[in-house]
């Protein structure tokens, strides 16, 4: 898929029999990547069919064990596929202080290497970028230092008019500059503007992932108008008063931020145990936002249909 959000695990700390520990991959343009690895992360990739060296990069928001505890199972998953090459793991120093001991105690026989990017705690950082695809960091309000991810398509290439091209006789050689945004010229010097031979770009694509956060207005200006935010919703606001002591936000005020933010679509997700019934969660958040997806593991969102 060219950009889609796959659902591994939705649920919160407590372990309950209807829903897994928090982890999702973002899949974009044939690469893995994975936000969070709770327990069972490796299974419910088994369950995806998605490929495991296809995965090269991994991201945590905080250390709790709901989002962590998978990673030595996953690392020696990875070695048994025979993977090869190399694994980044982004976190900040203290993960990477916690967790390289632990994996070398439990995957260190790995054939491939494993690398620590340091984020800082206060975000506002690039954690990744190539050459259409930018990641970026966002503090959020949790117990224990987090962050959120902003995924963001770089601007596509604009869309050839190919009988523009064949009119004006522009070479299949000159096709990737023409839309790049660059004129044509032909032999005799005369100058073929751009706009002639393509038409724009479609829009870029983007997604927010917002873990264990209370609720915290200013991070709807960070975000920004994304295409998908996912915005942890353990709580429905009927515990309201359970929310901020711990660290978490309820489905309302998730769907207050996607409406501050300018976000086309919410995700719910990180459900409470104490709930049966996760319908409430988009039942709650369609009151204040229209389009909310109900999260559940094994869920594919797929961006561009969005």
């Amino acid at each position: 898929m060219d950009f889609a959000v796959h659902t591994l695990g939705c649920g919160s700390a407590k372990p309950s029999l209807r829903h897994q520990p928090s982890s999702t991959i973002v899949e974009f343009r044939n690469n893995l990547f994975m936000i969070d690895c709770g327990e069972g992360a490796q299974l419910a990739m088994m369950r995806k069919r998605l490929k495991f060296q296809r995965l090269r990069h991994i991201f945590l928001t905080h250390l709790h064990g709901d989002h962590v505890l998978g990673l030595p199972g996953l690392v020696s998953t990875l070695d048994l596929h025979g993977t090869g090459g190399e694994l980044t793991i982004h976190t900040t120093s203290e993960g990477e202080k916690i967790l390289s001991p632990i994996l070398k105690a439990f995957a260190g026989f790995t054939d491939f290497k494993i690398n620590f990017n340091i984020l800082s705690p206060s975000g506002g950082e690039t954690a990744f970028e190539n050459h259409s695809l930018k990641i970026r960091t966002v503090r959020l309000n949790h117990r224990v230092p987090t962050l959120g991810y902003i995924f963001e398509e770089k601007p596509r290439l604009r869309h050839l008019r190919r009988d523009m091209c064949d009119f004006h006789g522009v070479p299949m050689s000159q096709f990737n500059k023409i839309k790049a945004g660059h004129d044509f010229i032909k032999p005799d010097a005369t100058v073929i503007p751009n706009d002639r031979l393509t038409s724009p770009p479609s829009p870029s694509l983007s997604y927010a992932h917002i873990s264990d956060t209370a609720y915290t207005p200013r991070l709807a200006e960070e975000i920004g108008p994304v295409t998908l935010l996912f915005h942890e919703t353990t709580y429905l606001d009927a515990d309201l008063p359970l929310a901020a002591p711990r660290g978490h936000s309820t489905a309302r005020q998730a769907a207050e931020i996607a409406k501050a933010s300018g976000a086309k679509w919410l995700l719910t997700g990180h459900y409470s145990s104490r709930y049966s019934d996760d319908g409430l969660f988009r039942k709650e958040a369609e009151e204040i936002f229209p389009n909310v997806i109900l999260n559940n593991e094994g869920l594919t969102t797929d961006l561009t249909k969005l």
